[in-house]
């Protein structure tokens, strides 16, 4: 799919997206079944709009109908509200969010930090009809297959194994998808997480990468978007949930409030500050 840019738009005329003077729009032609559960796409709150790239920087190349474009343009529920609980009420911290993602928490305390990166990854899969690919383990090591769950076999828990059982019909709904998701938030983890993943250098950091902390308790972080400047400087910015299960949001950046929600890879040594996490950068991960 081809990118559009457009001239630049006077604020006024986009008051939702929080930019400096004037943005500069790109549009595309995303089908709507990318993001499942929106009954409608504006590409004006794609993320890829509403969230400005420094000057002297510009976004890195991605693949057409990869994982990093899908996470580019994501749709923004809105810039600097207030992040809700999976029971509606407001989180205690509500510094540590730019942005919140325009995806549904759920209502039940399920979709927590490594929760939501594997709701972003099973989203896109599915949106992309990959179902085969759509598969995450356990804490005990049992691997959670969608597409088993779509013949109609599931996980029956006995102590602390799995096993699947045929007990349903066959069927691949939205509806049964979430509920395969709920299942996999139930009894996977940051520690089970970090476990499928693949190192990833910080310097060949890409939308859809990793910083994650296996551990009971143990964070994950989601890199969402990536910018680069003619010395080969990378920028990046970050989304997390958390516990108790909220919104998704884009993280400011506590350590240079200047670049902030960007987070730059030439301040980082070993350390990367976030709002509610401290991650090393030998923990960036892929999948």
């Amino acid at each position: 799919m081809e990118l559009n840019r457009t001239k630049k738009i006077p604020l006024v005329l986009f008051s939702f997206c929080l930019f400096y003077s004037t943005i500069s729009v790109y549009t595309q032609n995303i089908p709507l079944s990318w993001y499942c559960w929106k009954t409608e796409y504006k590409p004006l709150t794609a993320l890829q709009n509403c969230v400005k790239t420094p000057n002297e920087y510009e976004k890195i190349a991605v693949s057409e109908n990869s994982f990093s474009q899908w996470l580019r343009f994501f749709p923004i529920k809105s810039i600097g509200g207030k992040v809700l609980l999976y029971n509606g009420k407001e989180k205690v911290n509500q510094s540590a969010q730019y942005a919140i993602l325009d995806i549904d928490v759920g209502t039940k305390d399920l979709q927590q930090c490594a929760d939501a990166v594997m709701r972003l990854r099973a989203e896109y899969l599915y949106s992309q009809k990959k179902y085969n690919e759509i598969k995450f383990n356990f804490t005990n090591g049992f691997e959670c297959a969608y597409s088993k769950w779509i013949q109609g076999y599931r996980p029956k828990i006995t102590g602390n194994k799995a096993s699947w059982h045929l007990s349903a019909q066959p069927g691949n709904t939205y509806l049964i998808f979430k509920q395969y998701l709920n299942m996999v938030f139930n009894y996977a983890g940051t520690a089970s997480l970090e476990k499928e993943l693949k190192s990833q250098a910080l310097q060949n950091i890409v939308p859809g990468n990793v910083f994650i902390k296996g551990g009971h308790p143990g964070h994950a972080v989601i890199v969402m978007d990536v910018a680069t400047n003619r010395q080969n400087e990378k920028i990046f910015l970050l989304a997390q949930s958390y516990m108790p299960a909220q919104e998704i949001h884009i993280l400011k950046n506590p350590t240079n409030t200047k670049l902030s929600p960007w987070y730059s890879i030439s301040e980082i040594t070993t350390i990367v500050n976030t709002p509610e996490w401290t991650f090393y950068s030998n923990q960036l991960k892929k999948f």
